[in-house]
């Protein structure tokens, strides 16, 4: 709730007092916001049936429409957490089992970052994604919560102790999240994704496994996200280039288009919803969707031309952009956001969803 919010309501029940109100129309502004809440979870239940109707199979596996039918462990991640926060312990059950079963890679608790069911080698990849294998375990942990188990627990413990041990390095004094076991490391540089840093499913880690290392992550990827930007409106790029050697700048990471795109989108998403203070680049993606009439901001700005996409956002993109430039986000207002069913594809609901959770969660009431 907003300060203004906090001192409005003081003063209403101050107000109530003194003129000798009942106990009913005094709780009133208490049940009002009590069933607004309400209400936002009953839509929030609604839409995560949209979205499992259209996305989930019968196995338990995420399809990604938009990429040939394959799933990936950020797919069942989210579908996981989404299904754990709307109480859906069927659907969870379902995609737990097929994400261990397809995925679980040998040796660790992590996940093989890709399915491809035309394949021949359907799983042609071991290497893991970080954001995945966040999600699935803050999944488990919200899980565990929801319904007493420890088990759930656990193993989100299990994956939790793996990032740390398997995916955390030092570099320029600080401590940097890699993006996936192999390949985003040479003698010089690392690279790392922005989007990675999925700053509400740390928080669910650091309570699973506790360690003081979840503090350095969060805190110096927020030093990250803010030294890391670029262009005319200094937004961070999909993949960022960290060279060793602090003298050197920060750059957008090749081969990789120099875009502000369909990854970074997720940067102001996990901000908003977990809350970060970074003014500075909030006001830098406000001014960027400030700069374009409502609904017309480019699917993608290249951070080293200035050029955009000759085609608008997407509704997903939409959502996030509407959650990261609203600050009073309450729960009566989520009609402000795009349904699931606006989407066109699996990557446009799955961020409405999580804008829609996230709206929710980050919000006044």
């Amino acid at each position: 709730m907003s300060r203004r919010g906090r001192l409005g309501r003081r003063r209403l029940l101050a107000a109530a007092a003194m003129v000798g109100l009942t106990r009913f129309e005094t709780d009133a502004p208490a049940r009002a916001a009590s069933q607004g809440t309400e209400r936002a979870e009953w839509t929030e239940r609604a839409e995560w049936s949209a979205f499992r109707t259209r996305y989930l199979l019968a196995e338990g596996r995420v399809v990604d429409t938009g990429n040939g039918s394959a799933s990936h462990s950020e797919g069942q991640g989210w579908g996981l957490f989404c299904a754990a926060t709307a109480g859906d312990r069927e659907a969870f059950d379902r995609m737990l089992g097929w994400t261990g079963r397809t995925l679980r890679r040998r040796g660790d608790a992590l996940h093989a970052w890709r399915y491809l069911p035309y394949a021949k080698l359907k799983v042609p990849d071991i290497n893991n994604a970080t954001d995945g294998d966040l999600f699935i375990a803050a999944a488990l942990g919200r899980a565990a919560r929801r319904w007493g188990s420890s088990a759930y627990a656990k193993a989100g413990a299990a994956i939790a102790q793996d990032v740390l041990r398997l995916l955390v390095r030092r570099s320029r004094g600080r401590t940097v999240l890699l993006p996936g076991t192999g390949g985003f490391v040479s003698d010089t540089t690392l690279v790392v994704n922005p989007s990675y840093y999925a700053f509400p499913a740390l928080a669910e880690l650091a309570v699973l496994a506790p360690s003081p290392q979840w503090d350095e992550i969060r805190r110096d990827g927020v030093a990250l996200l803010e030294e890391g930007r670029f262009g005319r409106w200094m937004l961070p790029p999909d993949w960022l280039r960290v060279p060793d050697d602090a003298s050197v700048p920060l750059a957008p990471a090749p081969p990789w288009p120099a875009r502000f795109s369909f990854d970074a989108i997720r940067v102001p998403l996990y901000l908003a919803w977990a809350r970060v203070p970074v003014p500075a680049l909030m006001e830098a993606f406000v001014r960027y969707w400030s700069a374009f009439p409502p609904g017309e901001a480019p699917a993608w700005v290249d951070l080293s031309t200035d050029m955009t996409a000759p085609f608008p956002a997407g509704p997903g993109m939409t959502a996030v952009a509407r959650l990261a430039t609203t600050a009073d986000r309450r729960a009566e207002d989520l009609g402000m956001l795009p349904t699931v069913a606006s989407a066109a594809d699996y990557y446009d609901a799955a961020l409405i969803l999580l804008s829609r959770i996230a709206w929710r969660e980050s919000g006044a009431g």
